[in-house]
C-alpha cells in the first residue's frame, strides 16, 4: 500500500515565511502524487471504468463535490482544473489557470488563464466565464456544497480576457487551498448553463478532457475524448465509464474481479484488501477525519453538557472494529504526529462514569438526552449509526433513534442543519480551509451550529498569520478549544485513497483524493 505523506516537505517549507506569503500564488512541478514511479511513456487509447462514492444530482459543478468520496473524477474530467494543489508541499501547480497571486497578504488575487480556451460549445474559457461560475455559487438558491469557497469572494472584476481580479471578504494567503477543494475549480460554459439544469444535464459544457455521451442515472455515466482538449495529446484514453457504487463491499467485490479499473476509496478495511489481492493503492494521510457530529443549535446539544456525556459514553475502538473490522485509525490527536501542527493534546478520552453523571443529571434538569441519528444510505454509516444507538442503550436517560435516508435527502438535512446527529468531516491538509469552514461561527460550512468566540479568534489568527510559529500557536489553541466546545466526535481518520489495477498508470492526486483522468493511461 503506498502511503503519500503530505507532511514530509511540508514542514521544511513551512519554515519560510515567503512561502507562507505566497503560498497561494507559487507554482510547482508536476505534483509528486503520480502513481508507481513508471519510466515507460503514457500510451494512448483504450478504456477504463472508474468507480466513485455517490451520483450526482445533476451534472452541474455546482451540484458537485470534489471529495474523494463523491465525484471528482467525473468533475476534473467533463471541467478540467483552474489549478491543482501538491500533495506534500500544498504549493500550487497550474493547469487551465496560469497564475493565482496575491502582493497584498491575500485581499485580493488576480487570476490569469492561457489564452484561447474554448468549451466544446465554441464558446471562450475566459475571465468572465469564470466570473459567472463563481458569482453564481454564491447564491444560496443554488444550494451548492461549494458555497463554502465561494462565499470567501467578496468581488470579482473582469480586467481582460484572461485576467479576473478577485477581492475576498477577508484577508486570506491560503486561499487558493479552498479553491482547489470545490466547484470553484470547475468552470462550465455559461451559456449551457443559462439553459437550465435538464437541458445542461443532457449536454453538460466544458473545457475539460472528455465530454458526456450519455447518463443513466444509477447505472453508469459514459465519456469519450474531447479531441480539442487544451492540453494535447491528453487525455490518453479514449473513452470513460464512471460508475457510482455506494456499498463498500460492492466497490472492492468490482475491483477484485476485474469489473471496474479504479475506484474512489473511503475505507482502510478496503485498501487492506485491494492491497492483500495484488491492487495498487495510495492513501493521502490528513488530520481530523469523519466526524459524529452534534447539532448545537437545538436541544438536546445546544448544552455542552450533552455532547460531552455522548464522548465521554462512546467506545471509539469498539465502533472501529464493528465498522471498519479494526482497519482504521481511531484519532488520539487531532494531526498526526507527522503534522508540523501536531500536538500530543488527548482531545477525545473515554469515561463512562462521568458520562452517566452527565446523563443524569441534565435528566434531573428535565432535559433527558434524547435524538436521532440521521444515517447517510451507506454500509458504514448505518453500522456505526446501529453501534452508536447499541452502545448508549446501556446508559440510564439516553434515548437514540435512526433516522435512515437516501443520499439527497441526508445531505439536504446536513446542509440546512436539519439533524440532531449526522455523520460529516474535518479533513485537514492545511489547516486553514477545513478547519476555518467547519468550525467558524461566519462559516456557511459550520453545519453542527458551533459559536465559540476564542474559537473563531484561533482560527482568523490560524488564516491571517504569515508566520508558521504563528499559525501552529493558533491551531494548538483551536484543540484546546475543540476539548472544551465538543462539537462532535471525531472517530476514525478519513482515507482518501484510491485502489487500481495493476495495468492502470498516470494516476495523479490533488486536495482531498481528486484524480486527474487526462493523466490516466492503461497498459
Amino acid at each position: 500500500m503506498r502511503r503519500i505523506s503530505p507532511y514530509s516537505k511540508l514542514a521544511a517549507a513551512l519554515c519560510s515565511s515567503a512561502l507562507l506569503l505566497f503560498v497561494a500564488a507559487c507554482g510547482a512541478g508536476t505534483p509528486e502524487s503520480e502513481s508507481g514511479g513508471e519510466e515507460s511513456s503514457p500510451v494512448a487509447g483504450g478504456s477504463m471504468t472508474i468507480l466513485q462514492g455517490a451520483e450526482p444530482p445533476s451534472l452541474d459543478p455546482a451540484s458537485m463535490s470534489n471529495v474523494f468520496a463523491f465525484h471528482p473524477a467525473l468533475g476534473n474530467a467533463l471541467y478540467g482544473t483552474l489549478m491543482i494543489n501538491d500533495t506534500e508541499t500544498f504549493t500550487i501547480a497550474y493547469k487551465m489557470a496560469t497564475e493565482f497571486s496575491s502582493s497584498d497578504g491575500g485581499t485580493t488575487y488576480n487570476l490569469e488563464l492561457r489564452p484561447g480556451l474554448m468549451f466544446t460549445d465554441g464558446t471562450p474559457l475566459d475571465a468572465s466565464a469564470v466570473k459567472f461560475n463563481w458569482d453564481r455559487l454564491r447564491d444560496p438558491a443554488l444550494g451548492s456544497t461549494s458555497i463554502r469557497q465561494a462565499v470567501q469572494v467578496a468581488e470579482t472584476e473582469v480586467i481582460d480576457a484572461t485576467n479576473l481580479k478577485v477581492t475576498m471578504v477577508a484577508p486570506n494567503p491560503h486561499f487558493a487551498e479552498s479553491l482547489v477543494a470545490g466547484a470553484m475549480n470547475w468552470i462550465a460554459s455559461p451559456t449551457a448553463l443559462e439553459k437550465g439544469r435538464q437541458a445542461f444535464d443532457e449536454n453538460p459544457v466544458g473545457a475539460g478532457p472528455f465530454t458526456l455521451v450519455s447518463w443513466t442515472r444509477q447505472s453508469a455515466i459514459e465519456l469519450e475524448k474531447n479531441p480539442d482538449y487544451w492540453d494535447a495529446p491528453k487525455p490518453y484514453l479514449d473513452r470513460l465509464t464512471i460508475k457510482s457504487v455506494h456499498d463498500s463491499n460492492q466497490r472492492i467485490n468490482a475491483m477484485t474481479t476485474g469489473a471496474a479499473d479504479l475506484s474512489l476509496e473511503s475505507t482502510m478495511a478496503n485498501i487492506a484488501m485491494a492491497h492483500e489481492a495484488g491492487l495498487e493503492t495510495e492513501t493521502l494521510p490528513t488530520g481530523g477525519g469523519q466526524m459524529i457530529g452534534m447539532n448545537e443549535r437545538r436541544a438536546p446539544f445546544d448544552d455542552v453538557r450533552a455532547r460531552r456525556a455522548v464522548r465521554l459514553a462512546l467506545d471509539l475502538d469498539a465502533l472501529n472494529t464493528i465498522v471498519y473490522n479494526g482497519e482504521g485509525e481511531v484519532p488520539e490527536t487531532f494531526f498526526p504526529e507527522e503534522s508540523p501542527f501536531y500536538s500530543n493534546m488527548a482531545f477525545q478520552t473515554s469515561d463512562p462514569v462521568e458520562a452517566q453523571r452527565l446523563f443524569d443529571e441534565l435528566a434531573a434538569e428535565g432535559k433527558p438526552v434524547r435524538f436521532s441519528f440521521a444515517s447517510f444510505p451507506t454500509t458504514d454509516s448505518r453500522v456505526l449509526a446501529e453501534g452508536v444507538q447499541a452502545q448508549l442503550s446501556t446508559y440510564d436517560n439516553v434515548e437514540v433513534s435512526i433516522d435512515m435516508l437516501d443520499a439527497a435527502t441526508a445531505t439536504t438535512r446536513l446542509a440546512t442543519g436539519d439533524f440532531d446527529m449526522i455523520i460529516t468531516a474535518t479533513i485537514v491538509q492545511d489547516p486553514d480551509f477545513a478547519l476555518w469552514t467547519a468550525l467558524h461561527s461566519q462559516s456557511t460550512g459550520n453545519f453542527t451550529g458551533t459559536n465559540d468566540a476564542e474559537l473563531d479568534a484561533a482560527l482568523d489568527a490560524g488564516r491571517v498569520s504569515e508566520s508558521f510559529e504563528d499559525r501552529k500557536a493558533a491551531y494548538n489553541t483551536v484543540q484546546e478549544r475543540l476539548i472544551e466546545v465538543v462539537p462532535g466526535i471525531w472517530y476514525i481518520r478519513s482515507v482518501p485513497s484510491v485502489m487500481y489495477d495493476t495495468d492502470v498508470h498516470g494516476v495523479q492526486l490533488y486536495t482531498l483524493g481528486s484524480p486527474l483522468p487526462e493523466e490516466l493511461w492503461i497498459s
